[in-house]
């Protein structure tokens, strides 16, 4: 199971967050201060921490420098209710792997975190795990290598040509969220990313035209489907 470290001195919010995640599968352990927090970090073994940034003894930039000590891997999130551009900066700088401003809902809290944890091939949708070579038709997707193979010719993709083809299969012929996809692979769902990934659709359904039987379908005003009539 997938273990949070979570660190808010609103024992309110702090309370509803950890629950929140339990509810979704994370293990999660809830530090109310800065100095609870190292000591939380520094004795247990985490995933992922999400440290407010303003608490008492230590703050979350504080806290974090010292972690990055420590463990340079470990994906931190930071939340905040500072929106300043110096605030977020500083939040990157500290090692931060994304920062998300209060108030914020719950689904984009999740969203956020799953995007961290698969960045880190740490994905939490099961806790099996999952399937790295795909059938798709006549092609054969081999994920941990990034090739498309249809009758014994390799295609091979780039890391996010790959990382969409996997989402796809993983969901084969079910609709997908199309900003959900681009906080999974690309971190976050801005204009300019979003016009990435259109562009990395249109090659994945050249990769995949010569078998009539695969169809990647945009859904309007939702996302996509990976169509495979059988």
């Amino acid at each position: 199971m997938t273990r949070i470290l979570l660190t808010e001195d609103d024992p309110n919010l702090g309370q509803l967050l950890q629950e929140y995640l339990i509810s979704k599968g994370y293990k999660t352990e809830l530090a109310t201060d800065g100095n609870a927090g190292l000591k939380a970090f520094l004795e247990g073994t985490y995933d992922l921490c999400l440290f407010d940034v303003m608490m008492p003894k230590k703050d979350g930039f504080s806290l974090a420098k010292e972690i990055r000590l420590t463990d340079k891997d470990v994906p931190i999130i930071f939340l905040t209710a500072k929106s300043m551009k110096e605030d977020t900066i500083q939040g990157f700088k500290v090692g931060a792997d994304d920062y998300i401003t209060k108030p914020f809902s719950m689904e984009e809290l999740l969203l956020r975190i799953q995007a961290v944890l698969r960045r880190y091939q740490k994905t939490t949708f099961t806790l099996e795990a999952q399937p790295s070579v795909f059938q798709l038709g006549s092609y054969t997707f081999d994920a941990d290598h990034q090739l498309l193979t249809r009758n014994g010719v390799p295609q091979k993709l780039t890391s996010k040509e790959s990382g969409l083809l996997k989402l796809f299969c993983e969901n084969k012929n079910q609709p997908i969220n199309r900003s959900f996809a681009l906080k999974l692979i690309w971190g976050d769902d801005s204009y300019f990313n979003a016009r990435s990934m259109d562009v990395y659709i249109t090659k994945l359904r050249k990769y995949l035209k010569d078998d009539p039987a695969l169809q990647i379908m945009n859904l309007h005003g939702e996302g996509f489907k990976l169509l495979e009539d059988v």
